[in-house]
């Protein structure tokens, strides 16, 4: 899944949405893929458009959000909560549910501060990943009702 090719990395997401419609055994990351998107029904037409979806742009100055970016960062999110990777993480993430009293709320608010993180390493030369500096991002999140893509309340966690 996790290729350098935007092809490749995209059909990713459509084999696993397709594989899980047709009650096919997924892997481990198939299945995470499948938790993710489900929780997005903007984009189940999207996947389940197969290989036509795969070429698309999203262009932000159109308003369009990238749901292969979108769903990708939730993966990364994931991945980070079962690692505690970096450290402390999960805690600032149970925080975050509790606060919120949303899991994809809580989620949605790393990933803000992950695109935002990463935005700075591409555009400043020489920078490097400052665990301190995103784990207090993440530790500065909004107030309840102030998330953009909040959701109804699920189970944490």
């Amino acid at each position: 899944m996790f290729s350098n090719d935007r092809q490749s990395y995209r059909s990713a997401f459509v084999t696993a949405w397709r594989k899980a419609a047709e009650e096919q055994p997924l892997d481990p990351t198939e299945a995470q893929i499948v938790t993710v998107a489900r929780n997005h029904p903007e984009y189940h037409a999207l996947l389940e458009a197969g290989e036509d979806a795969l070429d698309r742009d999203f262009l932000p100055e159109h308003g369009e959000t990238n749901p292969f970016l979108h769903m990708g960062l939730h993966m990364a999110v994931l991945d980070q909560l079962s690692t505690d990777q970096p450290r402390g993480i999960r805690t600032r993430y149970q925080t975050l549910v509790a606060r919120l009293g949303d899991t994809h709320a809580a989620e949605h608010r790393i990933m803000e501060c992950l695109a935002q993180t990463m935005w700075r390493l591409q555009r400043e030369p020489g920078a490097t990943f400052d665990e301190t500096v995103y784990l207090d991002c993440i530790g500065r999140s909004p107030k309840p009702g102030k998330s953009r893509k909040s959701r109804k309340s699920r189970k944490s966690r």
